[in-house]
């Protein structure tokens, strides 16, 4: 049986992404689902929360990935929502360390909005070689990653860039498909 592929949302828990980022965070989340694919997040509130909430919304499954140790610390210490997941993983290495393992257990990233947070998820995954997407317009971190791509002078790596959260969720799992492919053959079909 093949399992399913894990693409993790990225962006802002909050801040600037309210006007326009999270309902297209909740439409990326919903077309994961709908494709068949598991979303995972970092368990916050935000983008990740929208687009989990789009996942739900066509029966997906949802794994969220805590910067907390334990259930407790993640809603004493850290006040963020158990809401719309299936499956949560304490990692207990606070934001940064559960950036790069949230990261580290997808197939592809797809950054919606964002902050620095959003831009630390982004290199992470860059620096690994992940498949990405960014969706374009939805504000903060995303609008400015072409530019930053640019400016570091480490080649375009596996981003794809789009504006229609159908289209980007379709680039990015035909490109997940594509990889699988050659790296199960040794070679492309």
């Amino acid at each position: 049986m093949k399992q399913p592929y894990k693409i993790a949302i990225s962006g802002s828990a909050e801040g600037v992404c309210e006007s326009c980022g999270y309902q297209k965070a909740y439409e990326v989340g919903r077309e994961i689902a709908k494709r068949g694919a598991i979303l995972i997040n970092g368990a916050t509130t935000g983008i990740p929360l929208a687009a989990a909430k789009g996942a739900k919304s066509a029966k997906g499954f949802v794994i969220g990935f805590s910067p907390a140790i334990s259930r407790k610390e993640h809603i004493k210490k850290y006040h963020l929502p158990l809401d719309y997941l299936d499956f949560v993983v304490y990692t207990g290495f606070n934001y940064s360390g559960r950036n790069l393992i949230l990261t580290r257990s997808a197939d592809a990233v797809i950054v919606v909005c964002g902050r620095i947070g959003t831009l630390n998820e982004f290199t992470a995954a860059f620096e690994d070689g992940k498949i990405m997407g960014v969706l374009l317009h939805s504000g903060g971190v995303s609008d400015e990653i072409e530019k930053i791509i640019k400016i570091a002078k480490k080649g375009r790596g596996r981003v794809f860039f789009d504006e229609q959260p159908q289209r980007l969720v379709q680039k990015v799992l035909e490109a997940i498909s594509d990889d699988e492919r050659i790296n199960f053959n040794g070679k492309a079909d």
